[in-house]
């Protein structure tokens, strides 16, 4: 709850990591395994601070664990009051979520953390790694400096609702930068010499629906989705508007398949350009930049990690569930980098939104896997 209080949207998490560093020096770590790497100065969005990563030796011999969990919350949290409502916590201020997703991770972490250092319980060497900017595109893994990790063998990131649930699988996704431009005129005055972006975009909009390019996409066995999520364009109803700019993503575990839905948005908007022309003859561009924002990946049940985890579930009377996301995760970014990374659920409930809470036992289930994970003990 005091981790759910701070203000900490993404690229503003700066109070959130010295919170939460002063609760582990507090607790007996070491400041000098403590640091922060400089993500954030290679992040697009810039922002406060970097990953806040701790880097332990073990007292007893082991392959070194990674845990963690991101610090910052959708901007929707800024101005919660968490508050105890029986089982669940929930913001009293009635027009904020909650952020529990993913202060509830990032409790889960650090608790894991107090527990071994004022319980002076052994372990093996371990890496606790707190990331930026989730949200806004897992820009803290992405940038994260692995040199601070101390090459884990096993991770564990912790985002997600319940604590019996392990993350394998989570899909790949592409943003989309698309430019309409076309020919400003006069709309009372002189229509006809006017190309407008907006009936360019239009049409194009209108080609991907009913085609079946946007939304939830199947072809077959393939399946994907897509969004066109953010447009601008226009700033006078006399003036045919010559510059409309729409930003949408596309997601698949289909690397191939979500190639094939960004090459038929981009042909859509192609077509549409190609249908549109002043009364010389003059038509209107269309200007596609496509980013891979992270890969999907999947984890086997055989791995070390989900084995790990699986173990532990079972040791606390609860059964493991294996899931496929379709939502992006740091462990994306983690496993890209070549580390195995298994995602668990902290309690989390109606992320995003004002009716988020979270589940008090679950949370609590979810410290007691961390720990056990955390110490190499399996029951």
């Amino acid at each position: 709850m005091d981790l759910m209080r701070i203000p900490g949207p993404s690229g503003q998490e700066a109070a959130v990591s010295a919170a939460i560093c002063d609760r582990l020096v507090a607790a007996g770590v070491p400041r000098a395994c403590v640091s922060s790497d400089d993500a954030h100065r290679k992040s697009p969005a810039g922002g406060e601070t970097g990953n806040l990563i701790v880097r332990l030796p073990g007292t007893t011999r082991g392959p070194r664990r990674l845990l963690m969990a991101h610090m910052d919350t959708v901007p929707l949290c800024v101005g919660c009051v968490p508050e105890r409502r029986g089982k669940y916590i929930e913001s009293a201020n009635p027009h904020t979520g909650l952020g529990a997703d993913n202060r509830s991770g990032a409790a889960v972490v650090l608790t894991a953390a107090v527990e071994i250092f004022e319980r002076r319980l052994p372990h093996p060497p371990l890496t606790l790694l707190w990331s930026v900017q989730e949200e806004l595109g897992l820009f803290g893994t992405r940038f994260v400096d692995r040199t601070l990790l101390g090459r884990p063998k096993l991770a564990f990131n912790w985002d997600g609702r319940g604590p019996h649930r392990i993350t394998l699988t989570a899909t790949g996704g592409i943003s989309m930068d698309i430019r309409v431009r076309g020919v400003a005129s006069h709309a009372g005055g002189a229509p006809e010499r006017g190309v407008s972006a907006i009936a360019i975009a239009g049409l194009a909009i209108h080609d991907i629906v009913t085609a079946g390019w946007h939304g939830d996409i199947k072809r077959g066995r393939r399946h994907g989705t897509s969004n066109l999520g953010i447009i601008h364009g226009g700033d006078a109803t006399h003036s045919v508007t010559d510059f409309v700019r729409i930003q949408a993503e596309v997601r698949s575990h289909d690397a191939v398949f979500r190639d094939r839905i960004v090459r038929q948005i981009t042909r859509a908007f192609e077509r549409a350009a190609r249908k549109v022309r002043n009364d010389k003859g003059t038509r209107g561009s269309v200007d596609v930049q496509s980013t891979v924002e992270y890969e999907s990946f999947r984890l086997e049940s055989t791995a070390a990690s989900v084995q790990a985890a699986a173990t532990v579930i079972r040791s606390l009377g609860l059964e493991p569930e294996m899931l496929t996301s379709n939502s992006a995760l740091d462990a994306n970014w983690m496993n890209f980098h070549g580390i195995p990374t298994a995602t668990l659920g902290a309690g989390q409930l109606f992320g995003h939104t004002t009716e988020e809470c979270m589940d008090v036992e679950q949370f609590a289930q979810a410290c007691r896997v961390a720990l056990r994970l955390a110490t190499a003990i399996p029951g």
